[in-house]
C-alpha cells in the first residue's frame, strides 16, 4: 500500500513474505459445539502438513493422502519412502 492505494496489479508482480519475514502466529484450539466459524480456521490447516513434515522427519516415509493410517504407515515400501493408499 502507498498512500492508501494498492501498488501492485495482479500476482505477477507481487511478492509474497517470505518465511523469516512473517510475524509469529500462535494458534489456541478451543473445544467448542458451536459450527465451525472464524479466522481460527486459517492455522489449523498448517496442522496435517506439519505433522505430516514431522512424521518424514522421524521415519523418512512421506504421508500423501489423510487421514493418517497408522496401519498403512507400518506397512509402507522403504524402498520408495512413501506411503499410497
Amino acid at each position: 500500500m502507498k498512500n492508501g492505494r494498492v501498488e501492485q496489479s495482479n500476482f505477477h508482480d507481487y511478492r509474497p513474505m517470505r518465511m523469516h519475514e512473517c510475524p509469529v502466529v500462535e494458534m489456541h484450539l478451543v473445544k467448542s459445539t458451536e459450527a465451525p466459524g472464524g479466522v481460527g480456521e486459517t492455522p489449523t490447516s498448517a496442522i496435517a502438513p506439519a505433522v505430516t513434515n514431522a512424521i518424514f522427519a522421524a521415519t523418512g516415509v512421506r504421508i500423501r493422502t489423510l487421514p493418517i493410517d497408522p496401519a498403512l504407515l507400518k506397512s509402507s515400501n522403504p524402498d520408495t519412502k512413501e506411503v499410497r493408499p
